[in-house]
């Protein structure tokens, strides 16, 4: 354990310090691409324009012969192409990998000053962002960058979500954390072959109709008995909130795979966002509409926060407001509604039009 007064200490001689908060910026969807893929790459700067972050991936989906066409893909476009505003992440390979060291030490060298932030993939405990902190550090110093790189942990195994607290504060560094439904159904033995999302078979049974008779143990039970689909993932994201809250970094819900099934891509990411949720990954360009609309507070209940912090501008006391109570409580849900609606307006002209910002 590191004495909190070096907690805030570089990990390295030269490099930078470490940030005491995590900056807040529009992220309501991490868009991944491929930088191996010339066509894909070509069209970011567009893509660019409609997503918060674009994200890219060196693990997952990268095929073992275009791992290095990928981190080459991806530090040339680092260079060469106007993101805009856009923020560039990207994911490099596991930690157990032959080719996660390249990853870091090419990318830092090539486009540190551009990385915002390096997504890890299956996190299993603080010794892991440990030693990519420390590696990070040297890094930097290496090649004099300016501000730190962030750090941003993939949950994906049992041992991941058992840990989560301890990862969410292992560095300074830490920026977030996304859910990574199908590696954690792997690791714990779930009998699903789905990425994210519910499952039909997840399920519960409401009691039977039961008559005089068969409370008496005669007669039959003939009435059809409603059944609703429930969510396979609701504990480990609310823990991994939970978590994030604690420690002033930032919660994500991960990839939905069936990208023709909008709906329930539109159904897992507003479970997401209510419970606590920043943003979701886009695997494909449909979904970064679905989470730019849901990610973002409704215009109807951002003015109705307005109207509250205007009924009651410091908080205190007891307020009614079209017949419903508001207390300091409700002041700080409508100070969260508000804060995320003025950040995405400075991003998005027809939301700050929707606000009336």
């Amino acid at each position: 354990m590191r004495n909190p007064r070096d907690f805030f200490k570089p990990l390295a001689q030269g490099a930078p310090a470490p940030l005491p908060e995590i900056p807040v910026t529009p992220s309501r969807m991490i868009h991944f691409f491929d930088p191996s893929n010339e066509r894909i790459v070509a069209k970011l700067p567009a893509i660019a324009e409609q997503a918060d972050i674009v994200l890219g991936n060196l693990e997952d989906a990268i095929a073992a012969d275009r791992k290095v066409a990928a981190r080459e893909g991806l530090a040339r476009l680092g260079r060469e192409t106007d993101l805009g505003g856009t923020a560039l992440w990207t994911r490099v390979n596991a930690l157990d990998s032959p080719w996660v060291l390249d990853d870091l030490e090419t990318l830092v060298g090539a486009i540190g000053d551009r990385l915002d932030v390096i997504m890890v993939p299956k996190v299993e405990g603080p010794w892991d962002i440990h030693y990519v902190d420390r590696l990070l550090a040297q890094l930097e110093a290496k090649h004099e960058l300016q501000r730190p790189i962030l750090v941003h942990a993939i949950l994906e195994t049992a041992l991941g979500v058992t840990n989560l607290e301890a990862i969410a504060a292992a560095s300074p560094r830490m920026q977030g954390m996304s859910f990574g439904p199908a590696d954690l159904a792997a690791s714990r033995r779930m009998k699903t072959t789905r990425v994210g999302g519910g499952h039909p078979g997840y399920t519960v049974l409401s009691d039977p109709e039961r008559s005089g008779d068969e409370a008496e143990g005669r007669g039959r039970r003939d009435s059809p008995r409603v059944s609703a689909q429930q969510d396979l993932w609701h504990y480990s994201i609310a823990r991994m909130v939970d978590a994030c809250a604690a420690t002033g970094i930032l919660p994500f819900y991960g990839p939905f795979g069936d990208i023709a099934d909008v709906e329930g891509c539109e159904a897992q990411f507003r479970a997401a966002f209510l419970m606590g949720c920043v943003g979701a990954w886009s695997l494909h360009p449909r979904q970064i509409e679905i989470a730019r609309r849901v990610f973002s507070p409704d215009p109807d209940e951002v003015k109705f926060a307005l109207r509250v912090l205007e009924a009651i501008p410091d908080g205190r006391g007891v307020h009614m407001l079209d017949g419903k109570m508001q207390d300091d409580a409700t002041w700080k849900q409508c100070k969260v509604m508000v804060g995320l609606a003025e950040l995405l307006a400075e991003k998005d002209p027809e939301l700050r039009a929707a606000y009336g910002m």
